[in-house]
Order: structure tokens, then C-alpha cells, then sequence
């Protein structure tokens, strides 16, 4: 399935010359990825739990259609690429303006972080699952994680 949101963008999101602030397209794809983790059964408490936490490496956002102050957006979450014991993905979002034209793309690259520890680590068998039903993107590939 393609996890998406669709948001009632708000004034802070826009800039003077009355366009979508460039960070706001990172927020809202953020915004979307906590609420994928938390519709899995992984909250902000239960990562907590687990003392794991997402990072990012690399975010890259390309801008294609203008988005205006009051439209309302739909941002989607496709599984770009994955390492086999989770530990490193790529998520990409698209987002869509009021007309469902392709406004922009967001492509992170993360991993999972011990809390404690401040080194990455490899998610427990709880995350076996984590990204199991959500759609790949066409050029889906395996992350290899050398050692």
C-alpha cells in the first residue's frame, strides 16, 4: 500500500513571495514518516522503549509545480531500498498540490540510532515488519551494509 496524508497547509508555511517555504516540503514528509511508524505500532514512547531512534544521512528534495498559501497537499511514503536486517533505508515521498499534480519529491536516506549508545544499530525482531506493507517504488533496491 502507498501510505499517504493528505494536510491543510497553514500561513508559517509559506514565504513572502507567497510560496511553500522549502523546509516546509521537508517538514510535511517528515511529519509523514512518524505517522507511518506510529499507524505500525512504533510511536515516539515505543521507540523510546526500544532506545532506538530514526536518523537521516542524506534528505533531497526536488521542487516541481508551485504549491499556494490554503491548498490542501497529499504527501505519499514509498519504500525506496532497504539493508536485509533494516538497519539503513531510503524513503521517498511525493508530493502533490491541490490539483494532484506532482509538486515536489523527498528522498531520505536513514538508519536507526541506539539512544544510548550514539552508534547505529540494527532494529530487534519487532521491525521485521516495519516496512513489509508499504509500497516500493519501481527502482526498489537492497541497501548492502559492508562491515
Amino acid at each position: 500500500m502507498k501510505f499517504n496524508v493528505v494536510f491543510a497547509t497553514k500561513w508559517a508555511d509559506f514565504d513572502p513571495n507567497r510560496h511553500m517555504r522549502h523546509t516546509a516540503y521537508n517538514d510535511y514528509a517528515a511529519e509523514v514518516r512518524v505517522r507511518f511508524f506510529k499507524a505500525q505500532g512504533f510511536s515516539v514512547e515505543s521507540f523510546a522503549q526500544e532506545n532506538l531512534g530514526p536518523i537521516l544521512f542524506k534528505e533531497e528534495t526536488s521542487f516541481y509545480k508551485e504549491i499556494h498559501l490554503g491548498e490542501n497537499i497529499t504527501v505519499d511514503l514509498s519504500l525506496k531500498a532497504v539493508s536485509k536486517n533494516l538497519e539503513r533505508w531510503k524513503l521517498e515521498h511525493h508530493i502533490f498540490n491541490e490539483q494532484g499534480k506532482l509538486s515536489a519529491t523527498v528522498n531520505v536516506y536513514g538508519a536507526w540510532i541506539d539512544l544510548s549508545k550514539r552508534k547505529l544499530a540494527v532494529p530487534s525482531e519487532k521491525f521485521k515488519d516495519l516496512f513489509s506493507s508499504l509500497e516500493k517504488t519501481a527502482d526498489f533496491d537492497e541497501i548492502i551494509v559492508k562491515s
